[in-house]
């Protein structure tokens, strides 16, 4: 029989034994209690860019477009809707952001703790060589965050974290309301300017015509992209659940050795029970007395609280 530092060194040629359900996997006391950030320069930025160019938006809609109608409910139906759907959208980047995905514990990948799982003679598990951990089935490991993530799907800097199995929900909900805003966005400009052509520009906005103008296309091109962007992923991150499958495993053509949950088992294992409104609610489950003030972790790339 071998021992478990055997076990621990030769493991890396084999398949994994632990599934998500197990003693690793993944979850620890610290890691309920607190709030994940990721310090990544890349991904910080990008996270900003995109808070700015969500109130960008939010501005030229506002206070180009709708203020300045002389319909009042045209303009606060559509007031409405578009800030609703842009703070839907913004709490969910919060929440994708700031959610662990489903991290490894770093380091338990030690002879003591091997021991401790009593594994049977000829059992194996696998360990990641890069963050010292015990790795449970489809864990891979994210080079950015520096930890081995469950059920990974890619890394996206524009929520500076990864998409994992704690956090994917969040990430469809914020494709989603960012497809909306824009669209809704692209509507409205397109109105706007039709209106604006059969007037004096000089009616149509508190602004003068070059600036208005210069604002509504500059919209229209930020629409376009995130529009394109966000519904592809969107469409990616549906298919993907449907199947069971990572963007990692698919890319990477693993064949499934876990049993596939298919099309709507998928959904409501992602969203959570029987579809209802709460799907689509990025507020679902937030405890803020859960929220205390951040402070830094030692030795990794993230804030803990």
């Amino acid at each position: 029989m071998q021992s478990s530092a055997h076990r621990l060194r030769d493991v890396e040629q084999h398949h994994p034994l632990l599934g998500p359900e197990d003693e690793l996997d993944g979850t620890s006391p610290e890691d309920g209690e607190r709030i994940w950030f990721i310090q990544d320069s890349c991904g910080m930025i990008c996270a900003v860019m995109t808070w700015l160019l969500v109130l960008y938006a939010d501005f030229v809609v506002t206070f180009v477009i709708l203020l300045p109608s002389k319909n009042f409910w045209y303009a606060l139906v559509n007031g409405v809707t578009f800030n609703g759907l842009a703070v839907l959208a913004l709490a969910s980047h919060l929440r994708t952001m700031l959610t662990d995905p489903g991290a490894v514990p770093k380091g338990n990948a030690t002879k003591e703790h091997m021991e401790s799982l009593q594994l049977k003679p000829g059992e194996v598990i696998y360990k990641c060589p890069k963050c010292c951990s015990i790795k449970p089935e489809r864990a891979h490991h994210c080079s950015i965050c520096k930890r081995c993530i469950r059920k990974m799907d890619h890394h996206c800097p524009w929520v500076n974290n990864c998409v994992g199995e704690n956090n994917q929900r969040f990430f469809v909900l914020f494709t989603m309301y960012i497809a909306l805003i824009s669209s809704h966005a692209l509507t409205l400009s397109g109105f706007q300017f039709f209106t604006c052509v059969k007037v004096q520009w000089n009616e149509c906005s508190d602004f003068s015509p070059p600036v208005a103008v210069m604002l509504m296309v500059f919209l229209c091109l930020e629409g376009l992209l995130f529009l394109t962007f966000t519904a592809v992923m969107f469409g990616t991150q549906i298919h993907s659940i449907c199947n069971d499958e990572t963007e990692i495993e698919r890319l990477k053509n693993e064949k499934p050795r876990w049993e596939r949950r298919m099309r709507w088992e998928g959904m409501k294992n992602v969203f959570g029970g029987q579809p209802s409104l709460l799907w689509i609610n990025p507020f679902a489950g937030l405890d803020l007395r859960r929220l205390p003030a951040l402070r830094s972790r030692r030795g990794g790339p993230e804030f803990s609280v």
